[in-house]
């Protein structure tokens, strides 16, 4: 079956999205006109009943999207080096005295001296994906790399010591 995700309208309510799992559990996100929000969850045995609701203030809504937001582009990135070989994904945290901290992420030049790609950059539990050139690179910033063993292990080399 796979996920699924259904809209439902609730008149002078808001709106309700429903998410299917593949195991078909259902769980909602309420969203009511006055901007308020809840996430609900579904009886397992009778999915029309509602087992449990908790509202979630914007700060809980954006932390709980960016928990979930994170932890799936990371294992998707992992899943990338099953289906090529070679090809590896690296988490790599910007040592304290890095010669880069609190310099623009484009004066590593990664992909011109690695020929690795930094796609995304986790800071304090808030994932930066596809980050600029200008993105500053910040104590115990974790950048997310793409690359050969070969490449990364430059990287791991390039942002602890600078350019050889």
């Amino acid at each position: 079956m796979g996920v699924r995700i259904e809209k439902v309208e609730l008149p002078g309510i808001g709106v309700r999205h429903d998410l299917v799992t593949e195991s078909s559990r259902r769980m909602s996100v309420i969203s009511y006109r006055d901007g308020a929000r809840d996430l609900a969850l579904f009886d397992v045995n009778d999915p029309d009943s509602c087992r449990d609701s908790i509202p979630l203030t914007d700060d809980e809504a954006a932390a709980l999207a960016d928990v979930l937001g994170t932890s799936v582009m990371i294992s998707r990135l992992t899943s990338l080096s099953d289906a090529a070989v070679g090809l590896f994904t690296e988490q790599l945290e910007l040592p304290t005295d890095s010669p880069y901290l609190n310099r623009p992420l484009g004066d590593t030049k990664t992909r011109t001296r690695t020929r690795v790609s930094i796609v995304a950059i986790v800071r304090d539990k808030e994932l930066l994906p596809s980050p600029t050139p200008d993105e500053i690179l910040r104590p115990a910033d974790v950048i997310v790399a793409v690359g050969t063993r070969t490449g990364l292990d430059a990287l791991s080399r390039l942002i602890s010591n600078g350019p050889d």
